[in-house]
């Protein structure tokens, strides 16, 4: 065997270049975890890399750490994995030496490709992968997280437990509780697929929510005597059915002991025979579970409806749920009560990172019709200072980087914006509303392959998905040819966007024929505001940073018989 030098110094200069890459040296956080475990590869203490010696040595967390409670390490090592993933698809591709963190485990994967014309590398260094020549890696082990659980068997017990979801002692709904038990694996074959694990891997993707309180038990023999306190109770089975597995989880509530909600995943035997359809299926689910419109906050919304904006007894969650509101209509009333709310509540709760960056994200986005451009100016200064805030009080919110986001997209610093949402779905990728913002801002600045996948996630996932959703969508279907399909998208989309949806709409009526569309829209694009204030085009431009989308709008609107003028400048 040859000398492992070379190779422990490619791996260190493969790990030098990922620290130089902005998206990881923007977070000195990942940079350390990423240097921690590549570094205590190399030393042969690959055995000692544990969550518990990651959040002490890594994140400063005190020697009490409890990796069930404090979900840090598995939402950073998800969070390090996508970036890697990223790189290595993006500039570092067909690099000779790469990083990788296998789904499961904090143990990095380094592997080697080979020299363009040359051998491929012996493997010297533990964890070092030799890969074919067609770039596919050889099978590495994986172990299970946990073992299986009697799941439903347990679920009579813990349906018992005492019900919280209702009003407190001054009337208001709390933060729902959710307890996830291990799915049942019906499979009784020798090699099974991945259940087990996966109730740990959603209570983890449900924290990262911030409005859910999420509890793991494992179930069986061993379960506490006294029933879990939570509100809902979430358990589920993997059975075969032919050559697919079938994932189904089931959602019932503590009081009635009703099942208020359940889905069925289908994925193919080698999908689920790989330790990755963990973190899908769990995505999958967490979509809905973990959406503003999902079946958790229900209750939160019919209170809400029954209540007036001045009614005392609201509290944090509420505020958010509030706000939720807010994000789906975008309108006045919504974030007059929201603001009100984040405005009454008690200093600890009001000072929250969450209660920061909403307030000040409303802030931002309710301009006074009558004011002028200072004001606004000098509203966003403010909203840009407490929301660096917020981020200094909770680095790990992707609810708080996603307002930032906004933010920088409503001031037209779009790189950053981008930036913002990427950290945004890293952090909380099952966070339907980060989707839809993040798709659409790719799609408008010319990345519409790219954007295809969040926007259908979205879309796909969420309940009831409000209009400014649809943006995304119409432009797809105008991309494909299906104008009856796009004018659907475009005609909820002109709801919550008076500039571009009716402009999407009347591309797609110009596509079908349908003139009466067109001449119901034309009227809403002479009237809109900033149009009219600065040209229809040059607004645009602000917004798009797609020169073929902006080409096919000035066509649609020339032949929609918009004045030239108004395409130019202000009228």
């Amino acid at each position: 065997m040859s000398d492992p030098a070379p190779q422990s110094e490619a791996i260190l200069t493969a790990l030098e270049r990922l620290l130089a890459w902005p998206e990881i040296a923007r977070s000195p956080q990942l940079g350390r975890f990423l240097a921690y475990i590549v570094q205590r590869t190399l030393e042969g203490n690959e055995n000692s890399i544990k969550a518990y010696s990651i959040a002490v040595d890594v994140f400063g967390r005190p020697t009490d750490f409890d990796p069930q409670t404090d979900p840090i390490v598995r939402v950073q090592a998800r969070r390090l994995r996508a970036l890697l993933d990223e790189y290595y698809q993006g500039p570092g591709l067909g690099e000779v030496m790469q990083i990788q963190l296998p789904v499961g485990r904090y143990v990095p994967e380094f592997t080697a490709l080979p020299e363009p014309g040359g051998p491929i590398a012996e493997r010297d260094v533990p964890g070092v992968i030799e890969r074919q020549g067609d770039g596919r890696r050889l099978s590495a082990p994986w172990f299970a997280l946990a073992g299986l659980a009697l799941g439903l068997a347990v679920a009579a017990i813990a349906f018992s437990g005492w019900w919280r979801n209702a009003p407190d002692a001054a009337g208001a709904v709390q933060r729902p509780t959710v307890t996830v038990i291990e799915f049942q694996n019906l499979d009784t074959s020798d090699t099974p697929p991945h259940v087990a694990g996966l109730a740990i891997e959603l209570v983890t993707d449900l924290q990262q929510f911030g409005d859910i309180e999420a509890r793991y038990s494992a179930g069986g023999d061993d379960e506490e005597v006294s029933p879990p306190t939570s509100d809902y109770v979430l358990t589920g089975i993997a059975r075969p059915e032919g050559g697919t597995v079938e994932y189904s989880a089931i959602l019932t509530e503590g009081r009635t002991r009703s099942v208020i909600w359940s889905h069925t995943l289908s994925v193919t035997m080698d999908v689920a025979m790989a330790p990755e359809v963990m973190d899908m299926v769990s995505r999958s689910l967490s979509l809905v579970l973990g959406s503003p419109r999902g079946p958790l906050h229900v209750a939160a919304r019919r209170y809400l409806a029954s209540t007036t904006s001045g009614e005392a007894g609201l509290n944090a969650y509420l505020c958010r749920v509030l706000f939720d509101l807010y994000r789906e209509s975008g309108g006045a009333s919504e974030a007059e009560r929201a603001s009100a709310c984040l405005a009454a509540l008690p200093e600890a709760d009001r000072g929250s990172a969450v209660a920061v960056a909403a307030a000040a994200i409303l802030l931002s986005e309710q301009p006074d019709a009558t004011e002028s451009a200072e004001p606004l100016i000098n509203r966003r200064r403010l909203a840009a200072a407490e929301l660096e805030r917020a981020i200094g009080l909770d680095p790990l919110s992707g609810f708080v980087w996603e307002q930032q986001a906004r933010l920088h997209e409503a001031v037209g610093e779009l790189a950053q914006a981008r930036a913002d949402f990427s950290s945004s779905v890293q952090l909380n990728p099952a966070s339907v509303d980060a989707l839809a913002a993040y798709a659409r801002l790719l799609a408008f600045g010319g990345n519409l392959d790219e954007a295809e996948a969040m926007a259908r996630d979205a879309v796909e996932g969420s309940p009831n998905p409000p209009p400014w959703y649809q943006g995304v969508p119409a432009l797809l279907a105008l991309r494909g040819g299906d104008f009856a399909q796009a004018a659907t998208h475009a005609e909820l989309y002109a709801q919550a966007d008076t500039e571009l949806g009716p402009i999407l709409a009347i591309m797609a009526a110009q596509g079908s024929g349908d003139s009466a569309v067109v001449s119901r829209y034309l009227p809403q694009v002479l009237g809109v505001a900033t149009f009219r204030a600065q040209g229809i085009l040059p607004r645009l431009r602000e917004r798009i940073g797609d020169a073929q989308l902006m080409d096919a709008i000035r066509a649609a609107l020339v032949k929609a018989g918009v004045p030239t003028a108004a395409l130019i400048r202000a009228f």
